[in-house]
């Protein structure tokens, strides 16, 4: 990817003497990750108010989209299709740094690079996503990641698990582990479930999906159980909490998920263990000893640190889930409260709207939406807002939201990052 020319410059200071970079004179922001939270939040701060310096720092100058990625699993979609550069948000004004942030001064209101310099900021958006914790789960860790993907974070992992799936032998079983809430994307894991499965009848009808599960319910659930009766019974089982599926440990060498109860040897283990947000959330002290970050609902302004703003999977909202549309619209108010705020006024009150995509198998899409609202320091949902698909749509209606999904997709991209 080529830097614009001001990006370009601001690599060349980095490697001066000088602790910190030239940001100009005007107000100064921040923003920590480009993932849909990050990147949309500096594109929209730069269109609230141009006159902002808006720096976005992200040591990849390439994103891979968690969304669609369940495609490329069961081989539907290239990892290609998944990546987007940040060339438009550079035509737009913001300077890229493509360095890791490694710490947070909040008393000086400074970012430091991994390269030792530093970011002055009057208003600092923190955007990390989630990090696996590696302390959560006995027996996984980053080497387990190897052997157990997690695929959580699309990218290497993702194909590593392609891969495993592809290799597998016809009759192999095929276990996925889903953690208690919260969680990034949580119907993901069950549109993932849905597309093995799929892709298990359809390339090696030998072989089961089982899901061990930590949850009792689940979101989308009468849908999806609907779908995989019709679809898959014979291909996928779901074991709830109370039928003891509640993971309590892993045995790498043997690929073997241990239960409250019981133990389940794979061929292929897709483990996916509890999250928090990202360590440089836990460094600047954004996190409380839940491992997440809680915000005011009005800016996204952190209750634990003034002047950081935390938006996308890291923060912790109340009702609203963490997802790429809920990221999206995280940001869109975060820039207009901030600029708000950098102009000396009070934020709007908003409302904010999520919408939740899921394959069932690839011509079979369902879906939900919420509306949310500020209320006693965290977002609730608007009563009588938002719905989800009926449970008894034929299969033209499921056909049409799968089609709808692939529009979101092009939709949320293109304004993100083309």
């Amino acid at each position: 990817m080529t830097l614009n020319r001001r990006s370009f410059l601001k690599g060349v200071a980095a490697l001066l003497p000088t602790p910190v970079f030239a940001q100009g004179t005007g107000p100064r922001v921040v923003v920590i990750g480009g993932g849909f939270a990050g990147a949309s939040v500096a594109r929209f701060l730069k269109r609230a108010n141009p006159k902002i310096n808006v720096t976005l720092v992200e040591p990849n100058q390439t994103f891979t989209s968690c969304p669609f990625s369940n495609h490329v699993i069961i081989g539907l979609r290239d990892l290609r299709a998944q990546q987007f550069g940040y060339d438009r948000i550079a035509a737009e004004g913001v300077t890229l740094v493509f360095v890791a942030a490694t710490a947070v001064d909040a008393g000086k209101r400074s970012v430091t690079l991994a390269n030792g310099t530093s970011l002055a900021y009057d208003r600092l958006v923190m955007a990390p996503g989630v990090d696996i914790d590696w302390k959560a789960l006995p027996g996984y860790n980053q080497n387990a990641g190897d052997v157990m993907p997690h695929a959580w974070k699309a990218g290497g992992q993702t194909l590593l698990l392609r891969a495993q799936l592809e290799a597998m032998d016809d009759g192999g079983k095929v276990l996925m582990s889903s953690p208690a809430t919260p969680v990034r994307c949580p119907t993901a894991i069950y549109e993932r479930a849905s597309l093995i499965a799929y892709y298990l009848k359809s390339k090696k009808p030998k072989s089961k999906l089982i899901i061990l599960d930590s949850k009792d319910t689940f979101s989308q659930q009468r849908n999806f159980q609907n779908a995989w009766k019709e679809l898959y019974p014979d291909h996928l089982e779901w074991v709830s909490l109370s039928q003891g599926g509640n993971l309590a440990s892993v045995q790498v060498e043997t690929r073997t998920l241990v239960t409250d109860f019981d133990s389940f040897e794979a061929d292929v283990a897709n483990v996916i263990p509890p999250q928090k947000a990202a360590a440089i959330a836990q460094a600047a002290g954004v996190a409380d000893r839940t491992g997440w970050c809680p915000v005011e609902p009005l800016s996204f302004e952190s209750q634990l640190v003034p002047n950081i703003h935390v938006i996308g999977d890291a923060a912790m909202t109340g009702a609203m889930p963490k997802a790429a549309f809920a990221a999206n619209a995280q940001a869109k108010v975060c820039a207009v409260a901030i600029a708000a705020l950098l102009a000396g006024q009070k934020p709007p009150e908003p409302r904010l709207i999520n919408t939740c995509y899921s394959f069932v198998a690839p011509d079979y899409g369902i879906s939900f939406a919420e509306v949310f609202r500020p209320a006693n320091g965290i977002l609730v949902d608007v009563e009588g807002s938002g719905g989800s698909s009926a449970t008894d749509a034929p299969p033209a209606a499921r056909k049409l939201e799968a089609d709808y999904a692939e529009g979101w997709f092009k939709t949320i991209t293109t304004e993100v990052f083309g």
